[in-house]
């Protein structure tokens, strides 16, 4: 008996502890609000941030299941290589990037879920999914949003500034009254700020290399199916995905920066 293709086993032979599962979430979900909330990167979104967002995710189901599953037809079938995967990570990292906000993560992972139900998987197993994804990949990334207070990957603001003019002496200083009123760039990016990019973009993609051998196959996919943990295979898969999740971590980041400062996010 189960809801939506849902089995509901929690006692599945290598199946994750349940309490241990939702204990992360607890905490991790803490974290990042407290973090976002002291740090600064804890902000209501705006209609450009759902618009980069929601292009965003499109993008990344368009990628990862259609664009990726042609390109997979010249690679050889290995543990080792993953197209659509890789691009996701460089997809979500340049929303990220944009955005900067607490939540962005999980909000485009989300969304990347449902359109994921709508045009490929179909909606068994939901919400379960929804849980999964946003969870572990959006809370990640989060997770580091909070942890920098909103500049990842090391990234200055390049929205424009501006000072108001003084309130004395202001037919003296009017020329220097209109210099200060005029918008600036902050758009110092430094050997520094890729450094650091390439830095948090590989721990990302670390943390990105997790969710499907660790949370999936030990967790949720026996949860979901009723089915056993291989956990020699769970190790396999870990290993196999961690180098390349960890570059495409990189260069995701790296263009990342360049997008946004192109943008002026």
């Amino acid at each position: 008996m189960g809801f939506n293709d849902i089995a509901g086993a929690v006692n599945e032979p290598g199946e994750l502890p349940w309490e241990l599962v939702a204990l992360y979430f607890s905490v991790a979900l803490a974290v990042a609000f407290l973090l976002g909330k002291r740090g600064g990167g804890l902000r209501a979104f705006n209609t450009l941030d759902l618009i980069y967002i929601g292009i965003g995710s499109a993008f990344a189901v368009a990628w990862e299941f259609y664009i990726a599953g042609f390109l997979d037809r010249f690679i050889p079938s290995n543990p080792f290589v993953d197209v659509g995967f890789w691009g996701r990570i460089i997809i979500v990292f340049i929303v990220a990037a944009l955005v900067r906000k607490v939540g962005v993560g999980m909000l485009t992972l989300f969304i990347f879920d449902a359109l994921s139900d709508e045009f490929h998987y179909g909606w068994g197993g939901e919400p379960m999914y929804f849980i999964y994804e946003t969870f572990t990949y959006g809370l990640f990334v989060d997770l580091m949003i909070a942890a920098t207070g909103g500049r990842i990957f090391g990234l200055p603001s390049f929205a424009p500034s501006s000072t108001k003019p003084p309130t004395q002496n202001i037919q003296k200083d009017t020329m220097q009254s209109v210099e200060e009123d005029t918008p600036t760039l902050s758009t110092s990016i430094t050997k520094l700020t890729f450094i650091v990019g390439a830095i948090e973009g590989a721990i990302i993609g670390t943390l990105w290399a997790f969710p499907d051998p660790v949370f999936y196959d030990g967790f949720f996919g026996p949860f979901i199916n009723a089915g056993v943990a291989n956990w020699g295979h769970i190790y396999y898969h870990l290993y196999a995905h961690i180098p390349g999740a960890a570059i495409a971590g990189v260069i995701g980041a790296i263009i990342a920066i360049f997008v946004a400062r192109a943008v002026g996010s």
